[in-house]
């Protein structure tokens, strides 16, 4: 195994507004860096206090952000990497990324590190907003909700962030933590609103209006930065609120079109209920990401084979219903068989073939994404 944890230095340039990191280099160390010299690293994965910079780059993670801001591979402007062969090559620059091997550059971005390991990065920063705001928009319905997703996403505003949980998701996080989340909900909205205080002023209203007109029973805008800490504070502590439930669990993250959220969430459920699992989803719906987790306990066998059996069933749903396999945490070995019947076999033997060239003799991550 080889790890790059210690390749953890971070170096913020104020006025270039990049930053050059190690592959091992904790993101949110990395956007609290930024933060300080008033910068913002967009990308914000929910396991930013443990997840690293080479691993976002290699699975080319989004986050609650990415709806506005873009994903890993619209911030990356240079790579060191090494070669299957040892060769220590350069991609792209310090600066913008735009230069001629700039295709390089991409094709490395969200290959799971079978292509080459990363050492060191560029990654570019935009200035801090100047002010957020987050509304918590509460529905009895799930399907109310997942309609609002798609009457904001066409009413011409863009909030930063538009985060779905449904209600599985919610009682898990209320029994963990006592926030006063409502446990009757069939779904919840979180959805932010980021630029100069005027905008976000009037971005709230119109959010709060829209979650209303589609059927929200409760809309709360914060009104202090407690407010936000307690709204932010259920989304990001839904993973470890899902290890009280049980030990082990399969977390996935489908993307779907908007407008098959709520079927495709239903079919989860089924799939909850036929496989006697508990499936709780939650993730970043203003584009279809979702985070489907199937619970189980890995010392009993019949649990575990279930729970395998669900996952590749919710993968079938995805596919149904037009969508993909991953939005950001990547193919690795649980997808790689549905991986042909998603991009077609074409496409899959093209992708061999790159790897081919780059690991001619398979060294690096070995069975991942590709036979």
């Amino acid at each position: 195994m080889l790890a790059l944890n210690r390749l953890d230095t971070i170096m913020i340039d104020p006025v270039q507004q990049v930053a050059h990191v190690g592959a091992g280099a904790i993101t949110a160390d990395v956007q609290r860096a930024a933060e300080r010299q008033g910068l913002l690293y967009a990308p914000d994965p929910s396991s930013q206090s443990v997840s690293t910079m080479g691993g976002n780059i290699a699975c080319n993670a989004g986050g609650p952000r990415c709806l506005k801001y873009g994903v890993t591979a619209n911030y990356v402007t240079g790579l060191t990497v090494v070669l299957a062969d040892g060769q220590v090559m350069h991609v792209g620059d310090s600066l913008s990324g735009q230069t001629s091997d700039g295709w390089l550059l991409q094709l490395l971005i969200g290959s799971e590190g079978t292509l080459a390991a990363i050492t060191v990065a560029t990654v570019r920063l935009l200035p801090q907003p100047a002010a957020h705001r987050t509304t918590l928009a509460v529905f009895q319905r799930l399907d109310d909700a997942c309609t609002t997703v798609e009457r904001i996403m066409a009413a011409g505003v863009l909030p930063a962030s538009l985060e779905l949980m449904d209600t599985t998701t919610i009682n898990v996080v209320e029994d963990n933590l006592h926030l006063g989340l409502p446990r009757e909900a069939g779904a919840l909205l979180l959805l932010l609103a980021d630029g100069e205080p005027e905008q976000v002023a009037w971005e709230s209203q119109r959010l709060a209006e829209l979650a209303r007109q589609g059927g929200a029973q409760h809309v709360q805008v914060a009104q202090s930065a407690a407010d936000e800490r307690g709204f932010w504070q259920a989304r990001r502590s839904i993973s470890p609120s899902l290890a009280r439930v049980q030990p082990n669990k399969i977390s996935e993250d489908i993307c779907v079109p908007l407008p098959r959220i709520a079927e495709t969430v239903r079919r989860i459920k089924a799939i909850g209920e036929n496989y006697n699992l508990t499936i709780p989803v939650f993730g970043h719906a203003g584009d279809g990401n979702l985070h489907p987790n199937v619970l189980f306990d890995a010392r009993d066998p019949h649990q575990t084979e279930r729970a395998w059996r669900a996952a590749e069933a919710i993968f079938a749903v995805a596919l149904d219903v037009g969508g993909t396999l991953s939005g950001e945490h990547g193919i690795g070995t649980l997808k790689r068989p549905f991986l042909a019947a998603a991009l077609g076999r074409d496409v899959v033997r093209l992708h061999q073939q790159i790897k081919a060239r780059f690991d001619p003799t398979r060294r690096l991550n070995p069975g991942k994404v590709l036979e």
